[in-house]
């Protein structure tokens, strides 16, 4: 229960410093900044909806701004860490406090995913754009042949525990920090997760808090590097977050659950889509790349 509710505490209070450190870094930049659009909006609300339930949101983010041609390729994966971090802090806050699982793992697994997310972000924040754009691609084929496997039955059922022995959540702990290393490279960790603790005997409901208490930490970890280095679309990155909370709202507290079916089949599709589309943008440009030039911070005040 105590670590429960440091791990709720800290989630909070990480949240507060991580939207004044976005308002710190537009103040320093004296950005004007705009409202997010409507379509940015309604990326955030979609995909936040979706991850809420267990879909995840890189996937689906990545495939809508190929499609709506939102973002460019080398502030892709900084928009999406920075802007889904405070949604995914509130499906943390609901599931954590919802779903019971050891504390003692739960929390371990946790720290361990945050120092990956820190130290994937610093390399992420330096790579040029032609490895983002391949490592986005694989990233996102990877998780097209994780649906469309979880769609067929392959994965496997899990059980019903709801902790590890010494010796599995040793193993556990290595495949977090190499996933907290992933996803600050735009690779998404909710499927990856779901078949170590299914694989590992947990029932797949525990992973819920895990995953998110994980993703929302090593979000904001990742967050405060990509904010310091400018690296990130704000105003789509705010789309998300204002678009993104209501998604999660009503998906962790009203929907709760959904016939997925169909909409995976469909996001299977998407997903293969944006996955070819920034393969092609990769076989295109040069290995080089120039500099990129900082741009205006849009502050959750800004109209």
């Amino acid at each position: 229960m105590i670590i429960r509710a440091v791990l709720l505490t800290v989630l909070v209070v990480t949240g507060i410093a991580f939207i004044f450190a976005w308002r710190r870094a537009v103040n320093i930049r004296q950005a004007k900044g705009r409202w997010p659009s409507p379509v940015q909006l309604a990326i955030g609300f979609v995909t936040d909806f979706l991850d809420t339930l267990g879909i995840g949101s890189f996937a689906t983010t990545t495939a809508a701004y190929k499609l709506f041609k939102v973002v460019p390729d080398e502030r892709l994966v900084g928009t999406m860490i920075v802007g889904h971090s405070l949604p995914v802090v509130a499906q943390a806050l609901i599931f954590i406090a919802a779903v019971k699982v050891d504390p003692v793992v739960l929390g371990s697994l946790i720290a361990v995913s945050v120092l990956g997310g820190w130290v994937g972000a610093g390399l992420s924040a330096r790579l040029p754009v032609r490895p983002i754009q391949i490592t986005i691609s694989l990233g996102l084929i990877a998780a097209a042949v994780f649906m469309t496997m979880s769609q067929l039955g392959v994965f496997p059922a899990g059980g019903t525990e709801l902790t590890l022995s010494a010796g599995k959540l040793g193993f556990a702990i290595v495949v977090n920090f190499v996933l907290g290393i992933l996803l600050m490279l735009g690779i998404g960790n909710y499927a990856p997760s779901l078949i170590i603790f299914s694989l590992l005997g947990m029932d797949p409901r525990a992973a819920f808090p895990i995953m998110m208490g994980s993703g929302a930490l090593m979000a904001m970890a990742g967050g405060f590097r990509f904010i310091r280095a400018a690296k990130f679309d704000g105003k789509a990155a705010l789309g998300l977050t204002l678009g993104g909370i209501p998604g999660v709202l009503v998906a962790g507290l009203i929907v709760k659950s959904l016939p997925l079916s169909v909409l995976r089949w469909m996001v299977v599709g998407v997903v293969i889509y944006a996955a070819t589309m920034m393969l092609r943008s990769a076989m295109k440009r040069p290995d080089s790349a120039a500099p990129l030039e900082q741009e205006p911070v849009p502050t959750f005040q800004d109209k």
